[in-house]
């Protein structure tokens, strides 16, 4: 299993970049946990239970709208239902699927422990797929090798990680 992610710190122009893409204020940041060559947040990490007291079990949440719009049409293209069909026939991805689930609860326990959502990741796992945004925001946080479909969702996007917006 990983060690949890250290997250850089939410600055004012963050949050301002943050709330110009999601198009409101974010909600229960904990930091910035990946960057988008552009050099602003993409992907933010969320506490596991928001200022209001929702649990909240989506700890990577992608928000760099390039990034989330690939994915989106990744997501149309049915990506999520041939890997969810692969999940249920290879006992080696469905076991890498499971550590990546394991690991995304890791960093989720380090944040905060939340007993409404204990043992609930996101994005389907560990059994299915559900939503790619979660892996692939799951995949730029906690680096290549820790969600093998997120990883496989970021390699289809191709050159877009290497161009600045």
């Amino acid at each position: 299993m990983t060690e949890p992610k250290q997250y850089q710190p939410l600055s004012e122009a963050d949050a301002a970049a943050v709330e110009a893409q999601l198009e409101r204020p974010a909600r229960g940041v904990a930091g910035v946990a990946w960057r988008c060559p552009c050099g602003k947040p993409g992907v933010i990490a969320t506490e596991p239970r928001l200022p209001d007291g929702t649990p909240f079990p989506t700890t990577y949440y992608l928000t760099c709208p390039r990034a989330t719009s690939a994915v989106s049409t990744l997501e149309a293209s049915g990506m999520m239902a041939e890997m969810t069909r692969r999940l249920s026939e290879d006992p080696e991805l469905a076991a890498a699927y499971r550590h990546a689930h394991e690991a995304y609860l890791a960093d989720r326990a380090a944040l905060g422990e939340v007993p409404e959502i204990e043992g609930i990741s996101a994005g389907g796992m560990p059994n299915r797929v559900k939503c790619l945004h979660v892996l692939v925001g799951h995949s730029l946080a906690a680096g290549p090798g820790v969600n093998p479909l997120g990883d496989e969702a970021v390699a289809e996007l191709g050159e877009f990680w290497r161009n600045p917006c």
